[in-house]
């Protein structure tokens, strides 16, 4: 299996990358990282030409298995809102991954099978005040999801996300440390009272690109240690 996945040196995406069994095709900004792999694309997810050349580079290499983990977060308060953060959140956190399922998608319909997974976040099923970009480019790709789903159920093609809630992770704890919050503080408000490990989403990933996970496909996967549930 031909698996491709964005954001791949470091966190969730580097996590992923290294507890699935096949052809990884990794994607990331820092060529040095990327290093570590055989096949690698260094890729700046808000530049339109390197987001094509990654589209040339999905299609050439046939993948089956297309894992959407990079992803960017703000925390801003709406009124410091501008349009440059808006724009470069939402080509990052939303567009890319459209772009990259459109040119992966003809071979999976050939086939007819693939799996396509997309991290997105509790942010994207709750909201998170002050952090409205990164909410709403998370909710956009849980309503793309489904529709991709119904479009693609056809051709043996499944298409899911996983929502993390805080995840014990350098973009995890940078979150953290920007809010309003402690971690302290933020446990407090998770049920299970802890973040949950980069290798929980490693895990569910492998179940949904399974056969035993055929049957499931639109579904938004809440993995959040309890945090979607209240408290």
């Amino acid at each position: 299996m031909n698996i491709l996945v964005t954001g791949a040196t470091r966190g969730i995406g580097k996590t992923i990358a290294e507890n699935l069994s096949g052809h990884i095709f990794a994607v990331g900004r820092n060529e040095e990282l990327l290093k570590a792999y055989s096949d690698f694309l260094v890729c700046d997810m808000a530049n339109k030409n390197d987001l094509e050349k990654l589209g040339e580079y999905v299609a050439e290499n046939k993948i089956d298995i297309l894992v959407n983990n990079a992803g960017e977060y703000i925390y801003s308060p709406i009124e410091q809102v501008d349009y440059e953060k808006t724009e470069h959140l939402i080509k990052v956190n939303l567009i890319a991954p459209l772009y990259i399922a459109s040119r992966a998608v003809p071979h999976m319909k050939e086939q007819k099978w693939g799996r396509i997974i997309n991290i997105g976040s509790i942010s994207g099923v709750m909201g998170e005040a002050c952090a409205s970009l990164y909410s709403a480019s998370k909710a956009g790709l849980i309503g793309a999801t489904k529709a991709l789903a119904l479009e693609l159920a056809e051709y043996g093609i499944t298409v899911n996300t996983i929502n993390p809630g805080w995840v014990e992770t350098d973009m995890g704890n940078v979150s953290a440390e920007e809010g309003e919050w402690t971690k302290e503080e933020i446990l407090e408000c998770i049920p299970q009272k802890r973040f949950v490990s980069p290798l929980e989403v490693a895990g569910m990933v492998k179940y949904l690109i399974s056969d035993e996970a055929k049957g499931v496909t639109g579904q938004s996967i809440n993995l959040c240690a309890g945090l979607s549930v209240g408290y």
